[in-house]
């Protein structure tokens, strides 16, 4: 195992931005954490409507895994769900941008360190995530797709705020959920014959322009 990497002074927990942004963190007061799982959740406590999104990189290989690191907004919390695929050292970097600035560029308001020191749970792959999902989304299911388990009754529960219509397509088949008494967008989509074919599987949502649907999740299988 690779030691602990070298880092510039002045790196580690909140950058300038942090606090003018009105950011706290909710779960990990220190930027230096050490695990023995390779699974983990931090969690950062907004105070002003903020586009949040995450880097993980392994620091041994220099290599970024966004497909490792999950962001989902409930509330004033965001949530970075972390899978670590093997033992080591990672930085966990977090970019915000106040809303409505559109800026691509988000600066970086706070850095972590993660030491895991043993992979003890499944090695889990989410979903990519693009822009409009970092602006207040969070979904109760699936918060992956497993192809080694049967997917024929595949439950999908979101909160998208804002939107008129959402679905979930798959090979050009589309799937319209329903928004149930809890303001979730929900229905269930059989994804059994998919498996192993490397198909993706989006979760998309219409804002009121015309027929138009922009893609938040996508899903490989």
């Amino acid at each position: 195992m690779a030691g602990k990497p070298e880092l510039q002074k002045g790196y580690l927990g909140p950058q300038s931005k942090f606090a003018e942004f009105g950011l706290s963190t909710a779960s990990h007061q220190d930027p230096e954490i050490n695990i023995d799982s390779n699974q983990l959740e931090v969690k950062i406590r907004f105070s002003k409507p903020t586009k949040v999104t995450a880097n993980l990189t392994n620091c041994a290989k220099n290599e970024e895994l966004p497909q490792h690191v999950f962001t989902q907004t409930r509330d004033d919390v965001v949530t970075f769900t972390v899978s670590l695929p093997e033992v080591g050292w990672y930085k966990l970097q977090i970019f915000a941008l106040l809303l409505p600035d559109d800026s691509k560029t988000l600066p970086g308001v706070y850095n972590y360190l993660i030491n895991c020191s043993r992979v003890s749970s499944a090695i889990v792959n989410f979903p990519k995530q693009f822009a409009q999902w970092k602006e207040g989304c969070y979904i109760v299911s699936p918060i992956y797709l497993d192809p080694n388990v049967s997917l024929a009754n595949t439950k999908f529960e979101a909160f998208i705020p804002k939107v008129k219509s959402a679905a979930v397509v798959v090979d050009g088949n589309w799937t319209h959920l329903n928004q149930n008494a809890a303001g979730l967008w929900e229905g269930t989509v059989n994804l059994d014959s998919y498996r192993f074919k490397d198909a993706k599987v989006t979760l998309n949502a219409n804002y009121g322009e015309d027929n138009k649907f922009s893609t938040l999740l996508e899903y490989k299988i």
